[in-house]
């Protein structure tokens, strides 16, 4: 297969690595060549973490240009405004329901930005409740977990493969929580309860 690229955006403390590293793990199990890149803004202080994951029969490089992402994974709402320009014009957008205002904005230095939601819905994107899904799970923080497995309903990997990652890569104690997490997010977006 060619090149499939994969971008995952959010803030430190959201699990954006992690997440990062099942899809590259699940992808390289299922015999493709894999690179990875990581962009660490902050992460520990809640500042943006930025993801690419290249994936295909042959992949030369992990790094990405505007208007050639795949799938666009965006942990919160102002991530995904920040990372749009990197989709493909037939790209995928899924966007977990939640906004985390910067540090300017809760210090009052920066008025929050409105129409946010409407103008990601205007893009086509998908709109997931990670968080309500992962609590649902009996897990709150297993929300990247409820996207990567919203995001397995467009790639070509076996949720047989998805679910021996996940086990073998979260804490012992959270195998149960995170498996029905990634077993929510893919059927919400199966199901079409993806979106607003």
């Amino acid at each position: 297969m060619s090149a499939t690229t994969v971008m995952l955006c959010g803030v430190g403390g959201q699990g954006t690595i992690l997440a990062a590293d099942l899809l590259a793990k699940v992808a390289a199990a299922s015999g493709l060549e894999v690179k990875l890149s990581e962009v660490h803004g902050m992460a520990q202080r809640g500042g943006s973490v930025d993801t690419v994951v290249r994936f295909g029969d042959e992949v030369h490089s992990p790094v990405t240009d505007p208007g050639c992402v795949d799938h666009l994974v965006a942990f919160e709402i102002i991530e995904a405004m920040r990372r749009i320009h990197f989709v493909k014009p037939d790209g995928r957008l899924l966007v977990n329901n939640r906004t985390i205002q910067p540090l300017p904005v809760l210090t009052g230095d920066v008025a929050p930005q409105h129409g946010l939601e409407a103008a990601l819905e205007a893009e086509g994107a998908i709109f997931v409740d990670a968080e309500v899904l992962a609590c649902r799970a009996g897990s709150p923080k297993s929300a990247n977990v409820v996207l990567m497995g919203a995001l397995s309903t467009g790639l070509p990997f076996e949720v047989s493969t998805w679910t021996r990652i996940i086990a073998a890569r979260v804490p012992p104690k959270t195998v149960e929580s995170n498996l029905r997490a990634f077993e929510l997010g893919r059927e919400a977006c199966m199901k079409g309860e993806c979106g607003l």
